[in-house]
């Protein structure tokens, strides 16, 4: 007997080898982000990190987005002790800066603070982040007294649309996927959402009572895993 497939939505591109082990396993995936990010290029901002880029002050990024903004204004050789989420956007600064420059990791941006709290070499930090930033890490670094320089690098658009077929699960991967999906969209009671970390976990609540699955860490991989297991009942490695 053929077995029923899962349908899931993802709200980030997974890349066609997680397409095909989530195929293997009878999930049919379907990507739609929902948003949109767009470098902010001007010359205040080149100005501001070209001249960081000699120092050695504290950096920190939460996104790879705004790595991949700054690096167009820099060599790869600079001594900043980076501070940065873990997975995509920590392998991103260890290939770009190399592993001797980062100083500290954290799977959150909160626990990310707590990092900074007890590792930085001093209580200045510099911020590259976007224009819908969370407030938890700088917010928590002030209330310990750090000065925080915010340099907005990156702007993130909403692009909602309106769903045409339901889904068996919905995976989210940022608060600002969740508030585009949901300004054209609801759930049905049957359908089982997924969050890449708290804080998206957070923003999904917000709008619904469904229960959140949370992958342990971040990572586009973890997540989909993860939905795969729930699905298949199956360890997928």
């Amino acid at each position: 007997m053929q077995k029923n497939k899962i349908h899931i939505l993802c709200t980030r591109p997974v890349g066609e080898a997680l397409l095909k082990e989530a195929a293997q396993n009878d999930i049919l995936i379907d990507e739609i982000s929902f948003i949109n990010t767009k470098e902010i290029v001007n010359t205040e901002n080149e100005k501001k990190i070209r001249e960081f880029s000699h120092q050695n002050i504290n950096v920190v990024f939460t996104s790879m987005n705004a790595v991949e903004a700054v690096i167009k204004f820099i060599s790869a050789k600079t001594s900043w002790n980076i501070f940065c989420i873990g997975n995509t956007t920590k392998k991103l600064v260890k290939k770009i800066f190399g592993e001797q420059n980062i100083s500290g990791t954290a799977e959150s941006a909160d626990q990310l603070a707590e990092t900074i709290l007890e590792k930085a070499n001093d209580k200045n930090i510099l911020f590259f982040c976007g224009d819908h930033r969370r407030d938890e890490l700088p917010a928590k670094l002030k209330k310990n007294g750090f000065e925080v320089e915010e340099i907005i690098v990156y702007k993130t658009i909403e692009t909602p649309e309106i769903l045409t077929k339901q889904y068996d699960g919905i995976l989210f991967f940022s608060p600002s996927a969740v508030q585009s999906f949901f300004s054209k969209n609801s759930l049905t009671h049957t359908t089982q959402v997924f969050a890449i970390g708290a804080t998206t976990a957070n923003a999904i609540k917000l709008f619904t009572q469904q229960p959140v699955i949370i992958a342990e860490k971040p990572g586009k991989e973890n997540l989909l895993n993860l939905a795969i297991k729930h699905f298949s009942k199956s360890k997928i490695y």
